[in-house]
């Protein structure tokens, strides 16, 4: 197996429609909440929706913050304050970072609020709609977000039958969008980080390049959490190459695992599984593959 490029077609036609709702929806809205996963701000944002939400009122939220490298997010959370832009840490499956949200959407449409109870619309509700790629926690974060006092509002003028606002508090309504992925990755980077994390599904790739890959960047940044899992030592991989230094891992760590097929060779696909299930799950310990300093 060799570090090849990796070519992921992915074109998800079935989500032109949605694309093609937010449109539409995104006139409604006064607060855009977008779900990043804090592993991967950059790959997890979608290009496709910026130009969208581009006038609107913005909140990111860093979800899965527990996977991610505590010191990295919180220097994601300032850059985007240097950007104009409030950044949430959140943890949707411990209810983290709801509390701010929810705050932190009273206070960013307070002067408007003013501007409306002042020509006698005392009653206005803010209209929220969060967005987010797949896997990216935005079901988990919302079903926190909507807890269990949550009443449906029903249709608004002007807003098709399909759509409920769902009240989130006394004056916040909720309009949930589905994930929404993009027809082309650019760049191979993001086509890779997406598929760490899982955002692309896996009956779609080849899943023994998008581990063999992600083995070399956690050798090169996170090799002690890599040796600690797999109870690795410098002479299993003693070998100038990096090709052959990482396929000398994947097989150790398939061989460690019990992935072997007759005639004694390792179980590649197995091992791919092995290897990306530990890395999404936290096993290997909180890594962010993309930093503000790269950015």
């Amino acid at each position: 197996m060799e570090n090849s490029k990796i070519n992921i077609n992915w074109y998800p036609g079935h989500m032109l429609k949605t694309k093609k709702q937010i449109i539409e929806d995104i006139k409604l809205i006064d607060v855009v909440i977008e779900i990043l996963d804090a592993r991967i701000p950059i790959s997890s944002k979608n290009p496709d929706m910026q130009k969208i939400i581009a006038n609107k009122k913005r909140i990111v939220i860093l979800n899965k913050s527990d996977l991610a490298e505590e010191k990295e997010t919180n220097r994601w959370v300032e850059y985007y304050k240097k950007n104009g832009i409030k950044a949430i840490i959140a943890d949707s499956n411990l209810g983290k970072g709801i509390k701010e949200t929810l705050k932190q959407i009273e206070n960013i449409m307070e002067e408007d609020m003013q501007k409306a109870a002042s020509k006698g619309r005392i009653k206005k509700n803010i209209r929220v709609m969060i967005l987010g790629i797949p896997n990216v926690g935005k079901s988990s974060f919302i079903n926190r977000l909507c807890n269990k006092k949550t009443t449906v509002v029903g249709n608004r003028p002007g807003v098709t039958k399909q759509k409920q606002w769902v009240r989130i508090s006394n004056n916040i309504e909720l309009l949930d969008t589905p994930g929404v992925l993009w027809p082309k990755f650019e760049d191979e980077n993001v086509a890779l980080n997406l598929s760490y994390t899982g955002s692309i599904k896996d009956e779609i790739l080849q899943t023994e390049e998008i581990a063999f890959n992600l083995l070399i960047y956690l050798y090169n940044n996170y090799k002690s959490n890599l040796f600690e899992r797999y109870k690795l030592t410098d002479e299993d991989i003693n070998l100038e190459d990096e090709n052959e230094k990482i396929y000398n891992i994947m097989n150790s760590i398939g061989r460690k695992r019990g992935a072997i097929v007759s005639g004694g060779n390792i179980d590649e696909s197995k091992t791919a599984a092995i290897i990306l299930n530990d890395f999404r799950s936290g096993k290997l310990g909180r890594i962010t593959l993309e930093k503000v300093y790269e950015k």
